[in-house]
């Protein structure tokens, strides 16, 4: 016979004393730690705890006996169900300060390397509807809040519009207003919901894998632009019809859409890399103007999703680099080549490196578009390409920059870049973690004279930092 699990306790008049990685909020209890979503410090709370190590518990917030004086009213009702936007309850001002924190215990704990004061982060001078790109889910298993089940009301109309929740990957919370992205936003995820059941059309089931609307994905840039890309999942005639009706709609309805495309997935994940996108009106694809520069974005193309502070964070990259005209320059990471566009005019060559094919022939383009013929890009694994042999092929760069995912560089990459031996490494990062445990491995030659944060996702625990390393003299 199975033991019964102990159940986890409630742990009362807790104060929140701060804030940790990944944006929770921390406590301590018999000298343990427990995290704690959604908590501001200086809250006195009862806490759940939902998992218990032997260092560590997580916890949510049971009650709320005595709100903290820093805790405001969150501006979304969807907030703590989401799981999007969860700094909602915590002042800008303190969010910025506690990013500012986040950059410099990485660098003090994790990569243990002096380093200069660090500049005040710049904040976003939007802190709602900053992003250019949202996707939204379809589903026909609406996610229901606990207060919605406690009710024991029979919800006759089960689909939903919105995002997916947190550990529950077949549910979507039907949002009714997200403030991520500008009032558009709402307008056509909101009317095409009603428009879908009001004919009767199909949300998608992600367990069997059948119904007709799937994701939507939109886009706008800062001159206007907008895209629209609609995810069926067409397997007969009758669906096919469906589909063209819903497009019309969605023409007819919002002719300020400039390119509206769609795709026919049938696959079992929403990935559309390997698939053909259709173009239904307009472009089949949008420009995003940055100064004299224009950048083509295709529904696959990545580009920063908070354009101004993109703007903003290539702006201190280009400064970091301080070139006067006679420089190799790589950009590692180099995505759809915005940096390397964006310092070209002030470089003599740059290389932009990066693992996505399709991103690599956006970066052509986008040299193209922009009378550039000081770039050349290449396609593949960074650490396959980006060895000795191809720094003796192509020149010894004297400025590296490097963008990387999250997980950082690979320790080959950071060998080669040590064998480069470049006057100057800017090092553009979105974990501050990774950052600081790859800046310990090339301070053996380097040492870091600037440091940035840059704040590109107000209300969320994110931060993109931007680091100057010099070689050792």
């Amino acid at each position: 016979m199975a033991r019964k699990r102990k159940p986890l306790p409630l742990l009362e008049n807790i104060q929140i004393e701060g804030i940790a990685a990944e944006g929770k909020a921390i406590a301590r209890v018999d000298n343990k730690v427990i995290f704690i979503p959604y908590a501001v410090p200086g809250d006195i709370v009862d806490l759940q705890v939902t998992r218990k190590k032997s260092h560590y518990a997580e916890a949510t917030i049971a009650s709320i006996i005595q709100p903290s004086p820093m805790r405001i009213q969150p501006f979304c009702k969807h907030f703590g169900v989401c799981g999007g936007c969860k700094w909602q309850c915590l002042p800008y001002e303190e969010q910025l300060k506690a990013k500012q924190q986040q950059v410099e215990d990485a660098l003090a704990r994790i990569g243990k390397v002096s380093f200069p004061n660090i500049s005040p982060i710049i904040g976003s001078k939007k802190t709602k509807a900053y992003r250019n790109k949202l996707e939204f889910g379809f589903s026909n298993k609406k996610w229901l809040t606990k207060e919605e089940i406690e009710s024991r009301v029979v919800f006759p109309d089960m689909n939903a519009v919105g995002f997916h929740i947190p550990g529950a990957f077949d549910k979507i919370l039907d949002l009714k207003e997200c403030f991520l992205m500008d009032d558009f936003n709402n307008r056509i995820r909101n009317g095409l919901r009603s428009y879908i059941i009001e004919k009767g059309y199909s949300f998608f089931d992600l367990r069997n894998q059948t119904g007709l609307l799937r994701n939507m994905m939109l886009r706008k840039t800062s001159t206007g632009e907008i895209m629209v890309l609609l995810q069926f999942s067409i397997r007969e005639a009758q669906e096919e019809k469906e589909a063209q009706d819903v497009l019309q709609w969605i023409k007819t309805t919002f002719p300020e859409i400039t390119s509206l495309l769609y795709v026919n997935n049938t696959k079992c994940n929403d990935t559309i890399s390997d698939l053909d996108i259709h173009t239904y009106s307009g472009t089949d694809c949008i420009y995003e103007q940055m100064e004299d520069l224009q950048f083509k974005i295709g529904p696959k193309s990545f580009y920063q999703t908070n354009s101004e502070q993109a703007f903003t964070l290539y702006k201190v990259v280009r400064e970091f680099a301080n070139l006067s005209g006679n420089e190799y320059v790589y950009d590692l990471y180099t995505g759809t080549g915005t940096i390397a566009n964006f310092i070209a005019g002030k470089a003599k060559r740059v290389i932009g490196i990066e693992y996505v094919p399709e991103a690599i022939k956006d970066a052509k383009e986008n040299a193209v578009l922009n009378n550039l013929d000081n770039i050349q890009f290449f396609a593949g694994d960074m650490k396959d390409i980006l060895t000795d042999d191809f720094v003796a092929l192509y020149g010894r760069p004297d400025v590296i920059i490097t963008d990387p995912p999250r997980a950082g560089m690979h320790n080959d990459v950071i060998s080669t870049i040590l064998f480069a031996a470049p006057k100057r490494i800017v090092y553009v990062s979105c974990n501050p973690a990774t950052q600081a445990r790859d800046v310990s491995l090339l301070s053996t030659d380097y040492h870091i004279t600037k440091v940035q944060p840059v704040d590109m996702f107000p209300q969320t625990h994110h931060v993109e930092n931007v680091l100057l390393m010099e070689r050792n003299n």
